[in-house]
């Protein structure tokens, strides 16, 4: 019987969830800080009173563009995925993890303000089992194998306010690697991908064959996760 994994978790601090997506996606703390992040918005936008990629207060609240520069530092690409196309198409194999954009309820205190913020959660791999590694969440979400991942984010992007980005190494996304070959017609005239199982799965849930051939050595060999949760 296979010991549960130790899964690195931060919590949610101010608006300063793509900080903590990021961290959660590469499961180790101070992979990227807040310090980081802010310069990266100075880069993005230089010589403005008002960073548009970031709160004006400066409590976070970073767009896609921060987070996709931070991931071009470690030799990562998101790549937005098109809801049109089934995730079934998705070649599990060759990809890092996800990040899904969400709409979110704003809090100052225990009071709920009348805005509406975009909150990033990170999906990932850890020993086989994919798990939703939302920093709002207490604990890590068990989502499941590769066809319940398929599931769940069918049933995330059904949602017009979502958005999910694919994760992958620089290599897989000039090369197209992140998605299956083959591709159905399917009814309709909807594309739909042939899923199959993850090479990083077994036939026995409790014994996880783990390849990383195809994996980038900047996204941690992903599903090598020996970190502990943090509380922030």
């Amino acid at each position: 019987m296979s010991s549960k994994p130790q899964i690195y978790h931060e919590k949610q601090v101010k608006e300063l969830c793509a900080l903590h997506a990021l961290n959660n996606l590469f499961q180790t703390r101070n992979t990227f800080s807040k310090s980081e992040l802010d310069t990266i918005c100075s880069r993005l936008s230089p010589n403005v009173w008002i960073n548009p990629h970031r709160s004006m207060l400066g409590l976070g609240n970073y767009d896609i563009n921060v987070i996709m520069a931070a991931l071009q530092k470690k030799g990562c690409e998101a790549i937005w995925f098109d809801k049109r196309k089934d995730p079934g198409c998705l070649d599990l194999s060759n990809i890092c993890g996800f990040i899904l954009n969400v709409p979110s309820d704003y809090k100052l205190g225990f009071v709920m303000l009348p805005l509406r913020r975009r909150h990033w959660i990170t999906i990932r791999q850890i020993q086989g089992n994919f798990y939703n590694l939302d920093s709002k969440l207490d604990s890590p979400q068990l989502i499941g194998r590769s066809s319940d991942l398929i599931a769940y984010l069918k049933e995330q992007l059904e949602s017009k306010e979502k958005e999910l980005f694919v994760v992958v190494s620089q290599e897989v996304e000039e090369k197209q690697l992140w998605m299956n070959q083959f591709i159905l017609q399917g009814n309709g005239g909807h594309e739909v991908g042939i899923h199959r199982e993850s090479a990083l799965e077994s036939p026995d849930d409790s014994s996880p064959v783990c390849d990383f051939s195809n994996r980038d050595a900047e996204c941690l060999r992903l599903n090598e996760v020996n970190c502990v949760r943090e509380n922030f």
